[in-house]
């Protein structure tokens, strides 16, 4: 148990470095997005062909529309989160995204009438009101600090969308060929976006592209990969519950790394948001397998 709660906290440390990361890379969002996940694929690719290529082509066979959708979320995700870096805190950015789990809760009660506990509902209502304190605190900075809140939070909607899709197609796919597929599918996605927009791939410096292998390597395969291992021997609560720490981890190395300290507002608005939404897994049961917010 030890052993696989080690690897639980790893994947915690790794995933909440993805907001520095972010801010190192001196690239516009949609640049930043399409790299991390083409990097990804390219690591991924080669492992997935000699190990699951079989399983791959049958997902893609049968699945390619659920899959398509799945990719465009994720890459939808990642847009809207990094870009919404550009605009607010690291520390609202995070903890406004990493309001998934609710997302995926209430589209689960809506879609698949499936029945919630009253603490769930206690809980997205306490997160609630941790939102709105952060949404103030963007007012009070001014400028384009809502705008980016706002974005994190449709990147929490698009990676709810994609976990609900994964759910579905993980009750048969492997990790390995579902991941090596559908990160696929959205780097091809966020290339073409950046192709279209006119986004350039070449003229960075040398530290932003570290950046971006870093954020590949890191927060992408060794933390979601880990965090996705774990789920097969930990409780998914426990998986969910320790994922909250990522806003902690990013809010302090924001503040080594980047000199960055949130407000007393973000502050308590984040302390409430994470209490509500640790309510809703603890006391409310909410959580589907594989759903701990990717940021």
């Amino acid at each position: 148990m030890f052993r696989r709660l080690v690897v639980l906290g790893l994947g915690v440390a790794a995933i909440s470095c993805a907001a520095v990361l972010v801010r190192l890379a001196e690239a516009p969002p949609i640049a930043v997005a399409a790299f991390r996940l083409v990097f990804a694929s390219v690591v991924l690719l080669p492992v997935g062909f000699l190990y699951a290529r079989s399983e791959m082509t049958r997902l893609m066979q049968g699945e390619w529309r659920l899959l398509a959708v799945a990719g465009v979320l994720l890459a939808l995700h990642f847009a809207l989160w990094i870009a919404s870096l550009s605009y607010t805190t690291v520390a609202s950015s995070v903890v406004l995204v990493t309001a998934t789990p609710l997302f995926v809760a209430v589209a689960s009660w809506f879609l698949f009438h499936e029945r919630l506990r009253r603490a769930t509902f206690g809980g997205i209502a306490i997160s609630a009101v941790g939102a709105v304190l952060i949404g103030q605190a963007g007012w009070q900075y001014g400028g384009l600090v809502p705008s980016g809140n706002a974005l994190a939070l449709l990147a929490a909607m698009a990676m709810a969308g994609y976990l609900l899709i994964g759910r579905r197609i993980r009750r048969t796919a492997g990790l390995l060929a579902y991941s090596t597929v559908v990160f696929s599918v959205a780097a091809l996605v966020l290339v073409v976006v950046a192709l279209v927009s006119g986004t350039p791939f070449v003229g960075y410096s040398r530290a932003t592209y570290v950046a971006m292998v870093a954020l590949a390597l890191v927060p992408q395969i060794m933390g979601h990969m880990s965090l996705n291992w774990a789920l097969r021997f930990v409780p998914a609560t426990m998986v969910t519950v320790a994922v909250l720490g990522e806003p902690v981890g990013a809010s302090v190395l924001a503040a080594l790394v980047l000199a960055e300290i949130p407000s007393v507002i973000e502050i308590a608005g984040g302390v409430l948001m994470l209490f509500g939404i640790a309510v809703a897994f603890l006391r409310g049961g909410l959580a589907p397998r594989g759903s701990p917010p990717t940021a």
